[in-house]
């Protein structure tokens, strides 16, 4: 059976903050030039943001660039941070490092604590709101190449096909995106990335990459123990010295506390569990008082990028790029990523529309890396 097929200006694998900022950027562009550029964005939950755990500070920084007014469109950022903790853990105690001695990259004032999700939500109705078409549940499940080995768009997954790869009555073959540019946000582990790495030798002469695993919990907590601004890290106990890692625990909103565990892949005990270490955590005395009489609302893990800028591939291949934590944008030492991954997100949106502003189409967006050298990431 053949399958259908769309054709777009622009597809956007991932409806998290890069994909949505790079849509919004090139309908703002287009719209400022006077131009028509179609622009469609994938997203495999069910919704924008469905599968995003709440709980992240993020740096607004790129956020005032691309929507200068976020603050009266009601951008759902709430919670400014008002304090920032730091505690080296041993068995049974707690030192906290003076404020004075961390670095100023560890310094969280002027960033906000948000759910993540819900700034999703909000960046996809503004995305909707200048002409982006959004189309969640269709997870990207094929990359499509032109004749010349280019990156022509993708293909979502084939429904109503059983365990034995027999077609279901129901069956219905995937949907063909078409598009002059391709641009990809699929997270840390994405299989479609993967693929575009192997295909085109992205990481030939870079450093490998490096990995974690963070687990998280959303937690609503009595409201005596609730600190809204607070910002948690913490190091140390339970792990030993030859294992990297460390917890963050987040309070905004209304008496909901994120808390989160994050073990670097390279441990070497094979016995070792990241859950479990993550809920000998919330028993040492300095953390487990936060949660009694608490109620933990939902849970969650996912792998994240460690390398630093060191690791990251090559962006661009013939047809589009890598944007977000497709490419490893997370700055390690302050803990965050979403202000990188919306900026290089704005970033390949401008490539790609200055590519199609000179009527090209399926090369390599070269400009891209160009400017993210150039830029404040």
């Amino acid at each position: 059976m053949q399958r259908e097929a769309m054709e777009y200006d622009v597809v956007i694998v991932g409806g998290g903050p890069s994909g949505l900022s790079a849509a919004i950027r090139l309908k703002k562009l287009a719209g400022d030039a006077g131009r028509d550029v179609s622009v469609c964005v994938l997203e495999k939950g069910s919704e924008v943001g469905a599968h995003i755990l709440s709980g992240a500070v993020i740096d607004p920084r790129a956020l005032n660039e691309l929507i200068p007014d976020w603050q009266a469109k009601g951008a759902p950022l709430n919670t400014p941070v008002t304090e920032d903790r730091f505690l080296v853990l041993s068995a049974n105690k707690a030192r906290r490092l003076p404020n004075w001695m961390m670095p100023p990259l560890m310094n969280n004032h002027g960033s906000y604590i948000v759910s993540l999700g819900n700034v999703c939500r909000w960046l996809a109705q503004r995305a909707e709101s200048v002409g982006v078409e959004i189309y969640p549940g269709f997870a990207a499940a094929e990359i499509l190449y032109d004749e010349n080995g280019a990156v022509r768009g993708v293909a979502t997954a084939d429904m109503g096909v059983a365990k034995d790869g027999s077609h279901k009555p129901e069956y219905q073959p995937g949907m063909e995106l078409h598009a002059k540019y391709t641009l990809f946000a699929e997270g840390c582990r994405g299989s479609l990335s993967k693929e575009l790495r192997q295909k085109f030798k992205l990481r030939d002469g870079i450093d490998p990459k490096k990995s974690g695993i963070g687990i998280k919990e959303l937690w609503q907590v009595a409201p005596e123990k609730h600190h809204r601004g607070l910002v948690m890290h913490t190091q140390g106990w339970p792990l030993d010295r030859r294992t990297g890692g460390g917890s963050f625990m987040y309070h905004f909103d209304e008496n909901l506390v994120a808390v989160g565990f994050v073990l670097h892949l390279n441990y070497e005990n094979p016995h070792l569990s990241p859950y479990d270490e993550f809920q000998r955590f919330k028993t040492h005395p300095a953390i487990r008082p936060t949660f009694e009489g608490g109620k933990r609302l939902s849970y969650g893990a996912r792998a994240i990028n460690e390398g630093g800028l060191q690791s990251i591939p090559k962006l661009v291949f013939p047809g589009g790029a890598l944007i977000g934590c497709s490419a490893g944008f997370l700055n390690v030492p302050r803990i965050k990523g979403t202000h990188n991954a919306m900026k290089t997100g704005v970033l390949g949106a401008e490539a790609a529309f200055a590519a199609l502003g000179e009527k090209r189409m399926r090369d390599e967006l070269r400009t891209y890396p160009e400017a993210f050298r150039k830029s404040w990431v």
